[in-house]
């Protein structure tokens, strides 16, 4: 399992989250699941994302989130105030991957969105 974690402000576009998935996915397996945070449920472009991709998307709750920030390389200030979650996109893909996961490409970021590969 190949999955890309997710980051996102609520207005972000769907080329924005396309065009950072391809960038994040270079030189590595194809992903095989988009993964964000539950908070962020409501954001269509995620789902259109997915649809486009052909991936299957998975929300991962707070608590598993937390459960993994230790493992996080990367930290946001800005993020820990908005959401509680120092790394987003990185929890989102280590979280989703399960039990002994390990990151593929660290957060990088884009318009409005973060993407990590786990």
């Amino acid at each position: 399992m190949i999955v890309a974690g997710l980051g996102c402000r609520p207005g972000v576009e769907e080329a924005a989250i396309l065009a950072l998935l391809r960038q994040a996915g270079q030189d590595l397996p194809p992903v095989t699941h988009l993964a964000a945070p539950a908070f962020r449920r409501e954001v269509a472009a995620l789902h259109q994302a997915a649809a486009t991709l052909g991936l299957p998307l998975i929300f991962v709750e707070q608590a598993a989130l937390e459960r993994v920030q230790p493992l996080c390389p990367t930290r946001s200030a800005a993020a820990l105030v908005a959401t509680g979650l120092a790394s987003v996109a990185e929890a989102c893909a280590l979280a989703a991957a399960g039990e002994g996961a390990r990151l593929l490409r660290p957060r990088i970021s884009g318009a409005g969105v973060t993407c990590a590969i786990g």
